[in-house]
Formats: structure tokens, C-alpha cells, sequence
């Protein structure tokens, strides 16, 4: 094996409270791979392009946060089916021969999340949201979900969007109004893709059986809902979840090594989350 040193990052801004470095370091503890680094670095759009225009070929990867996931693209040489599915790159490999490919494992790490507990395939589903991260899970639904997907918004503009990633990508959207929400909770499988707070209010409304709840956020957690979702014998998955495991693709990824060693980064990430 290779003792050149080789470096990733995450980029993106705000940058400071990112869990990569502490998940993807674990990672090569584990692996053996004393010879890697991964850092944090604060990088807005207008500083995107000088930062890779410097890039080494000591440089293996880049994980790629808000507000960098679009803008990325025009400075890739090629980016995947699935990345190209949403308009939206995380991951960036820097290849041998120079190339710079992108991809998206936000989309494949939601539904191994999902897998994990026992979650292949749903007749229907709804999403709380409509930004960024619902488009990801619309992306995720239309390989899990056999029926409708049912958002709730709070603008008709917001509806406007999750139509037409419904249509591209080839999922059944109907759209409900946020003060409907209440009714999401019965569907068997809900996705929180909201801010911190935003579904608070929404704890006191979880039906006496529940289905499986997916809320991504990791920080604070439990979020309010999921913890009356966990009171009434819901499943739930958090955010850590589809954080280590996007993570760990964009470990076997960079590093060509598989299988990344999930425990393990899954265990780094929990005991970082309570030393804050």
C-alpha cells in the first residue's frame, strides 16, 4: 500500500461544527491510513473556484456542504447520473489521471439509513419541507416508494419546486399546505427535512402507532418529534444516521478501500456529539 500522503477536506460555510473530520478521520484510524488527512475548511461560492483551481495531486477528495453543492458543478469534468438527478454534488473524487468527478451520496446514504431499519420499500410517504435536503429524499423515494409522496409546504413557490422534482424525477408529488402537517404523521414513512424547531409543534400530534420517522437533523437530538415519535414506538432514523453513512460512501470512494467501517465512524461521531 501507498505511504504518499494523501488529503480530503470538507468545504462549505458556516464550516466550524462539521462532523466530516471527526467521521472520516476515524475512518482511516481504523483502515491503517496514517499517511491521510482530512480537514475543515470555510469556502463560500466566490471562493469555490480559487480553491480548486489549487488543488494538488496530493488531494484525493472533497466533501462539499451548503452553499457549495451547486456551484460546484461547472468546476467538474464529469458528475454522476444520481448527482445530476438532484443538481447537486457533495462529493468530489480527484481521480488519477487528474479528473474531477462529482457525485451524490446524500441520495444512496438516505436509503441505506432507511434500510438499516428495516425500511426497503413503502406504498406512500411524506416529506416535511421543501428545500434542498427534500429534493434528496424525493430522489431517495422514487427507488423505495411504490405510490404518492405527499409534501407539505409553506409557499407556492415551495410547491412549485417539489412539482417539478417530482416530475424529473419521476415520482407522484401532491402537495398539501404546512398547516395540514399534523396529517403527514400517519403516512408509514415521514421525512423532516426542516430547520431546527420547525416540527416542534407537531410532537403532540404523533398517532398511537406510527410508522417510521426520518427527521435529518443530528444536533440537538433527539429533535422534539422525534422523541414523541420514539415515546409512542416509532422507528426513527436521525440525522447522524444519514450523516455516517453518506460518509462512509465517500470514504470507499476516495480511498478505493470497502467496506468503510461504519461502527466505527457511527461510534466517533456520537461520542463528538456529546462532547459539545
Amino acid at each position: 500500500m501507498s505511504t504518499t500522503r494523501r488529503r480530503a477536506a470538507v468545504l462549505g460555510s458556516p464550516i466550524a461544527h462539521s462532523l466530516s473530520p471527526v467521521l472520516h478521520r476515524a475512518a482511516y484510524a481504523e483502515l491503517g491510513l496514517a499517511h491521510w488527512s482530512y480537514d475543515r475548511f470555510e469556502v463560500d461560492e466566490a471562493g469555490l473556484p480559487g480553491f480548486v483551481a489549487e488543488l494538488d495531486p496530493s488531494w484525493a477528495g472533497l466533501s462539499l456542504t451548503m452553499p457549495l453543492k451547486r456551484a460546484i458543478i461547472p468546476l467538474l469534468d464529469s458528475i454522476t447520473d444520481t448527482a445530476a438527478s438532484v443538481e447537486a454534488v457533495n462529493t468530489v473524487v480527484l481521480t488519477e489521471d487528474g479528473r474531477r468527478v462529482g457525485d451524490n451520496t446524500d441520495i444512496p446514504g438516505m436509503i441505506a439509513a432507511l434500510r438499516e431499519r428495516g425500511v426497503d420499500k413503502v406504498e406512500t410517504a411524506a416529506v416535511l419541507g421543501a428545500g434542498a435536503t427534500a429534493s434528496s429524499a424525493l430522489a431517495a423515494l422514487s427507488r423505495i416508494c411504490t405510490g404518492p409522496v405527499t409534501a407539505y409546504v409553506r409557499s407556492a413557490a415551495r410547491a412549485a419546486e417539489m412539482r417539478g422534482w417530482g416530475e424529473r424525477l419521476g415520482v407522484e408529488v401532491h402537495i398539501a399546505d404546512w398547516a395540514e402537517a399534523a396529517v403527514a404523521l400517519r403516512a408509514p414513512l415521514v421525512i423532516a427535512t426542516t430547520p431546527a424547531g420547525t416540527t416542534d409543534a407537531l410532537a403532540a400530534e404523533v398517532p398511537e402507532s406510527p410508522g417510521t420517522l426520518f427527521d435529518v437533523l443530528y444536533e440537538p437530538w433527539p429533535t422534539v418529534l422525534a422523541a414523541g415519535w420514539s415515546a409512542r414506538g416509532g422507528a426513527v432514523v436521525g440525522g447522524l444516521d444519514l450523516l455516517v453513512h453518506q460518509a462512509v460512501l465517500q470514504v470507499e470512494q476516495m480511498t478505493g478501500l470497502a467496506p468503510a467501517p461504519l461502527d466505527v465512524m457511527r461510534a466517533a461521531g456520537v461520542r463528538a456529539l456529546e462532547e459539545r
